[in-house]
C-alpha cells in the first residue's frame, strides 16, 4: 500500500461538523500547524454537501490527504465495493476507513476495490465505545476484531484503526499485527473527549507510526488552533 501520511506520528483533526463555514474553520486554524497530517471526513459532511465539494474546501488551504469516513463503511454486500470506492477516488479522496461488519467476503472485495483506485484501506475492527464487543453486552463476536484485522493484513494492508481509549486492545492488535504486518501504521479514534490520551495510546505501539484522530476535542474548543497545537506537541514529544 502507498504510504498516506507525510510524518511518523501526527494528528488527524476529525471534522465531523454541520457546516462548510466550521469546516473552513478548522482547516484555516490547523492547516499549518506542524504535527497535522491530514483531515477525516465523515458522514455528516459527506451527506450533506458531497465528497467532492467538501475535498476542494480542504484544498483550498492544504494539500494534506483527506480521509473519508463513512461511519460504517464495508457493511454493504461486496457488489457495492467497487462503487463506493469509484465515488472515493473521484471525489480526490486519499484514504478510506472501513471496519468489515458484514464479513469477510465484503471486507476482501472493499479491500481490493480502495486499492485498485489507488486508494488507501484503512481497516478497523475494534471500536472506541462500550457494549461493542459481545463480552460487554454488544452484538460483535469477541473474536471478530482479530479476524478483521487478520484478513485486512494478509491482503496487504498496512493502515489500521485501533481504538485510542482501550490501551490494553492496542497492545493486542499491535503484537498481532506486527507479526503480519512489516510496518503496521495505526490511526487513533478515542483519544480526548472519549477518555483516551496520547501517551497511554501511543505507548503500547513502541516505535510504530501512530495517528491521534481527535475530533469534539479541537473543534469544539474555543481557540480551535490552541487545541490542536496542543495535541500535536503531545504527540511530537511523547516519548519524552
Amino acid at each position: 500500500m502507498r504510504k498516506l501520511f507525510h510524518l511518523e506520528h501526527g494528528v488527524i483533526p476529525a471534522c465531523d461538523v454541520y457546516t462548510l463555514k466550521m469546516l473552513r474553520e478548522i482547516i484555516a486554524a490547523t492547516c499549518d500547524i506542524k504535527g497535522i497530517v491530514g483531515y477525516k471526513i465523515g458522514a455528516v459532511l459527506g451527506l450533506t454537501y458531497g465528497l467532492s465539494q467538501i475535498v476542494n474546501v480542504v484544498h483550498e488551504y492544504t494539500d494534506l490527504p483527506v480521509i473519508y469516513d463513512h461511519q460504517k463503511a464495508g457493511t454493504d454486500i461486496p457488489q457495492m465495493g467497487e462503487k463506493f470506492a469509484t465515488i472515493c477516488a473521484e471525489a480526490g479522496i486519499k484514504g478510506v476507513i472501513i471496519f468489515p461488519h458484514a464479513g469477510p467476503e465484503t471486507e476482501a472485495v472493499f479491500i481490493d476495490s480502495l486499492a485498485a483506485k489507488n486508494l488507501v484501506p484503512i481497516v478497523g475492527g475494534e471500536m472506541t465505545h462500550p457494549k461493542y464487543l459481545a463480552k460487554e453486552g454488544g452484538f460483535i463476536r469477541d473474536s471478530a476484531p482479530v479476524e478483521m484485522y487478520t484478513i485486512a493484513a494478509r491482503k496487504g494492508v498496512d493502515h489500521f484503526v485501533v481504538p485510542g481509549n482501550k490501551p490494553e486492545m492496542i497492545k493486542h492488535y499491535h503484537t498481532l499485527l506486527s507479526q503480519l504486518v512489516r510496518e503496521p501504521k495505526y490511526c487513533m479514534p478515542g483519544i480526548g473527549k472519549q477518555g483516551g490520551n496520547i501517551k497511554s495510546a501511543f505507548e503500547p505501539l513502541e516505535d510504530a507510526s501512530a495517528y491521534a484522530i481527535i475530533g469534539a476535542g479541537i473543534y469544539e474548543h474555543r481557540d480551535i488552533a490552541a487545541a490542536a497545537q496542543r495535541f500535536c506537541d503531545e504527540v511530537l514529544t511523547w516519548k519524552k
